[in-house]
């Protein structure tokens, strides 16, 4: 039997409840596997590990989804049952098993980078993968950026020196020196660990540093944010920048942040992997914080409105564009280890590593498309 995108779905739940894929559809679901070679080596499957990585997952499958099953902060209330089956099939327990492989290769936690621009799932994705990797005998531990901002007052002050920075968010409103000291203590096991957090809704959404987190372990550490892993760019990049990067005066704020970034790099030199959510238009990263808001301010909590979000993300692009930074970490040599190419609907149409194969993966095929 061929094995499709549709069929995959009908059987996920048929699997759950019954003895398991019969001979001919594990043969069908061992070839959807390898069809898409850049995904199967970015995911450390070979035609020897196939079966085992399989069954381990399915395995996985079976013990997770009675927690996941109705868990609406993980999957949009919409999709149906064999959607988000093979949500968990295709992407996320396939993630979770190449995390827990990398881990298994160190003496010591594993860090791993997480970069999207806003919007893109980061937060979603760790909280998924936390839950998987328990699952595998992992404890992990989600960090973002946003936890080393400097504190609301050091920011008030910031903004004194230099009003360009007017919000939180780009090199220079972090506290890259309190990030340094908690990612060592954390890749040498100093536990228990202090890790600074950060409420996004005080201050009418400008936040502030909360009451900090003590952890007692953390043999994954995954460390998300919108800027984790940018690297500074040649002075060139900036000679005929994309919107809104328009005038004199943005161009020099794009440089001068371009070179703040620098200050990042010993942090950036923590991280064992990186993982880019790149959607297919960075754009989208508005329509996608417009509803994040929304769903905080359904909480209770305050936040900004549709007009201050839209010129605070426009003030993220001026700082660091997505269409300039991200690029060279999609392609050899030094691109990220995991890259997941996103649709406007956060699905995953592609999924390939930029270190191991050329930077113009082939997409996923209309039978895998939608994961």
């Amino acid at each position: 039997m061929t094995l499709s995108n549709a069929t995959l779905e009908r059987l996920l739940p048929t699997w759950l409840a019954g003895p398991g894929p019969a001979a001919d559809e594990w043969a069908a679901v061992i070839a959807l596997e390898l069809a898409d070679a850049a995904r199967a080596r970015a995911l450390g499957i070979t035609v020897a590990s196939v079966r085992s990585h399989l069954e381990q997952r399915l395995a996985l499958l079976r013990s997770l989804w009675p927690s996941l099953e109705h868990d609406f902060t993980l999957f949009p209330a919409a999709m149906t049952e064999g959607e988000r089956l093979t949500r968990l099939w295709q992407v996320w327990l396939p993630l979770a098993q190449q995390l827990a492989t990398w881990r298994s290769t160190l003496k010591r936690p594993l860090i791993q980078g997480i970069l999207g621009v806003q919007g893109t799932g980061k937060t979603t994705l760790v909280r998924i993968l936390q839950r998987i990797l328990a699952h595998l005998g992992y404890p992990t531990l989600g960090i973002s950026i946003d936890d080393f901002y400097k504190t609301y007052a050091e920011r008030q002050r910031l903004q004194r020196q230099d009003p360009r920075l007017i919000w939180r968010g780009p090199p220079g409103t972090h506290d890259v020196e309190l990030g340094l000291h908690v990612l060592a203590q954390l890749r040498q096991e100093q536990f228990p660990v202090a890790i600074p957090r950060f409420d996004k809704s005080v201050w009418d959404g400008a936040g502030d540093r909360t009451e900090p987190e003590w952890v007692w372990q953390g043999a994954i550490v995954l460390f998300e944010g919108w800027m984790v892993g940018l690297r500074p760019l040649p002075p060139a990049a900036f000679e005929a920048p994309p919107w809104p990067i328009v005038t004199t005066a943005d161009r020099a704020f794009a440089r001068d942040m371009n070179q703040a970034l620098q200050a990042y790099l010993p942090l950036w030199a923590y991280l064992d992997r990186l993982m880019v959510l790149h959607p297919h238009d960075y754009r989208l990263s508005q329509q996608w914080r417009q509803q994040a808001e929304q769903q905080m301010r359904a909480t209770g909590k305050a936040g900004m409105s549709e007009a201050t979000i839209a010129q605070f993300v426009e003030y993220f692009w001026k700082a660091l564009h997505p269409a300039l930074f991200i690029p060279p970490l999609l392609r050899p040599p030094n691109g990220a280890d995991l890259v997941l190419e996103l649709d406007d609907q956060h699905r995953v149409t592609a999924l390939y590593s930029a270190n191991k194969q050329p930077p113009h993966p082939q997409p996923l095929s209309q039978s895998r498309r939608g994961a």
